[in-house]
């Protein structure tokens, strides 16, 4: 055990503050978690880069499952409606198509979890982040035209004409807009400002 000298001074760490300070609300655990601020000066580890990273797409995975399995367990209990028997046609294959991509966007946004229990102890929580990454983007496409699908098939229902496939397109463009061409555009900004 080692024996330390109360009087010494206390040594910084690489965040430049001391032991005491470092260890944060974990109780002493190690470094504290770096806040956001820290990782644009190149402090972060390429090890808390990966774990921050798992556990932002932890986070992100469970909003994105909730909705899903909300929209999914609506979906299936409508065939089940006294209703559904009246559907034409077109009405039933985009209730198969939107049935079929809500399973796939389940599929996809569960994934990293089911992964993570078969990799687990492997050391490849770097290749997980990856795999977890492009699932995730998948299942939100995937997630996105369910959601379209929905709309488009309850406006169906309601609205007379034209008028169902114009409103859902307009909301699939303001998804469009929110979900992809927001952040691929400020994504641009930034990079603009960077090598400025």
């Amino acid at each position: 055990m080692a024996v330390t000298d109360p009087s010494a001074p206390a040594v910084a760490s690489r965040s430049g503050k001391t032991p005491a300070e470092d260890s944060g609300p974990q109780g002493g655990s190690g470094a504290a978690r770096p806040r956001d601020e820290d990782f644009q000066d190149g402090s972060e580890t390429p090890q808390e880069r990966v774990n921050r990273r798992w556990n932002e797409i932890l986070q992100e995975t469970r909003v994105a499952q909730t909705g899903v399995q909300i929209l999914f367990g609506f979906l299936l209990s409508v065939a089940f409606t006294a209703g559904f028997e009246e559907l034409g046609t077109v009405d039933r294959a985009i209730y198969v198509t939107t049935v079929v991509l809500g399973g796939a966007a389940t599929g996809s946004l569960i994934a990293p979890v089911s992964i993570h229990r078969f990799l687990s102890g492997q050391q490849m929580k770097g290749e997980l982040v990856e795999i977890a990454h492009r699932l995730m983007m998948f299942g939100m496409v995937l997630l996105a035209l369910t959601i379209g699908s929905t709309l488009l098939l309850i406006l169906r229902v309601v609205l007379p004409g034209i008028v169902a496939e114009l409103l859902a397109a307009g909301v699939m463009l303001h998804f469009a807009v929110c979900w992809y061409a927001l952040p691929l555009w400020l994504r641009h900004r930034s990079a603009r400002a960077e090598a400025a």
